[in-house]
């Protein structure tokens, strides 16, 4: 009786220009060519075929466990590890982590089968590619810098919710900076943009968004006479020119950069028990060492595009909050409700109408200059405070929120005394 035997398509196919070999219809190095093999391969095939049949053609291994399979207890320990440590990870910073910290010897692709089978990880389907224009990377480091702000969990609950400020690098995709702040504002730009200059100077071009801190959006702006706000007004001074994204397709990069920083960071950050944004400022520069070294690219020039501070320019004055104001004949200027009075030795008319600029700076220390030269002067009065304007971004961090009433507070017992007389609960009020 024939014994059935199991062959894959290229099993079948061998079997066939064996044959046709056997049957002197075909060459040697015609098989070959029609194999995808060499002629050394064809004749061990063949002479396989002529001792043993169809059989000598089919696999050994066929049935059989791979030599290169994965030790079970091995499987195991990462499996626990995942399961304790990395459990909502993705596939690929969990193999970082197992081969890096733990010292696994496993593939990524490995680690990714392995959440899969746990049902740790769901296989995604191909987006759709979204069309549009392509955008070459700038050239040169420091050509280019995009910057945003990114509003976050980022403590998980630990911490209430905060801004982590982004800085990359166009050409290289390289982390300049990162500084973690409690909301978006022009004073948290100003100090995250000094981290900047001092660790490798002053770029080309800022590249952002349409937010208020960067661009005036309003037709006719009240209180400004330049057309730039105080973000735009420093970096002006500075020969730092500001570009604004039309849409956010068109900063792709770093709103990919901030996808890839809410999953990564949030879990370095977790891993390392940092609750407070401090400790987290002290922890970025090692992140963003870790994190340009896995990501960043050569740029197509080695030229650098960074230019170094002048001595001239003064980033405690430049990097502030300033208005122009003109003396008054009892040399007084108001900001912010608060009146200066200035402190001079020369006499009262050598600056009557003079145009002085008061400077503030992020701790609220005001500098008053005229001709580029720090005045002397004394706090004349405070006026009341007026309303606030803040941004939609920021509404909800300015709303105080009502406590409840403690439990003796007045306020829970008031009714329970009535005409002099005390109410009993059972008693209706305007009963006698």
């Amino acid at each position: 009786m024939d014994k059935l035997l199991t062959m894959s398509n290229q099993e079948i196919t061998r079997l066939e220009i064996m044959q046709r070999l056997r049957d002197k219809r075909l060459k040697q190095f015609e098989a070959a060519r029609m194999l995808g093999i060499g002629v050394r391969q064809v004749k061990r095939l063949f002479r396989a075929f002529k001792a043993h049949g169809a059989v000598g053609l089919v696999s050994q291994r066929r049935g059989r466990p791979s030599n290169n399979r994965l030790d079970p207890g091995i499987m195991q320990k990462a499996i626990d590890l995942i399961y304790e440590r990395y459990q909502d990870f993705g596939p690929t910073l969990a193999h970082e982590k197992l081969t890096e910290v733990h010292g696994f010897k496993l593939s990524d692709e490995s680690v990714r089968r392995l959440m899969i089978a746990e049902g740790l990880w769901k296989p995604k389907r191909a987006k759709k590619p979204s069309m549009h224009q392509m955008r070459e990377r700038r050239a040169c480091f420091g050509e280019l810098v995009q910057i945003d702000g990114s509003d976050h969990a980022w403590f998980e609950g630990r911490s209430p919710r905060c801004t982590l400020l982004v800085y990359i690098d166009d050409a290289t995709g390289q982390l300049g900076e990162l500084w973690f702040v409690l909301e978006e504002t022009t004073f948290a730009y100003f100090e995250a943009s000094r981290h900047y200059f001092e660790r490798y100077g002053k770029p080309v071009a800022f590249y952002s968004d349409k937010h208020g801190i960067f661009r005036v959006n309003q037709p006719r702006p009240l209180g400004t006479t330049s057309g730039l706000t105080q973000f735009g007004r420093a970096m002006q001074e500075l020969d730092v020119e500001i570009i604004c994204a039309n849409t956010p397709q068109a900063k792709g990069r770093i709103e990919r950069a901030n996808q890839t920083l809410q999953d990564r960071l949030v879990k370095e950050l977790r891993l390392r028990g940092i609750s407070d944004i401090d400790s987290a400022n002290a922890f970025l520069p090692e992140f963003c060492q870790d994190y340009n070294h896995r990501f960043a690219v050569a740029p197509r020039s080695s030229h650098d595009a960074h230019r170094p501070l002048l001595k001239n320019e003064n980033l405690d004055i430049i990097l502030t909050h300033q208005k122009t104001g003109t003396l008054s004949k009892n040399l007084t200027v108001q900001s912010k409700n608060v009146v200066y009075q200035i402190q001079s030795d020369h006499p009262d008319y050598a600056l009557r109408n003079a145009l002085v600029t008061v400077c503030e700076n992020t701790n609220g220390e005001i500098t008053i200059l005229y001709k580029n030269k720090p005045l002397t002067y004394t706090i004349y009065k405070k006026s009341p405070r007026q309303a606030d304007v803040v941004d939609i971004k920021t509404l909800d961090r300015h709303i105080k929120t009502s406590k409840p009433p403690a439990p003796d507070h007045p306020w829970r017992h008031y009714g329970t005394h009535l005409n002099g007389k005390p109410i009993l609960e059972s008693t209706p009020i305007g009963t006698d």
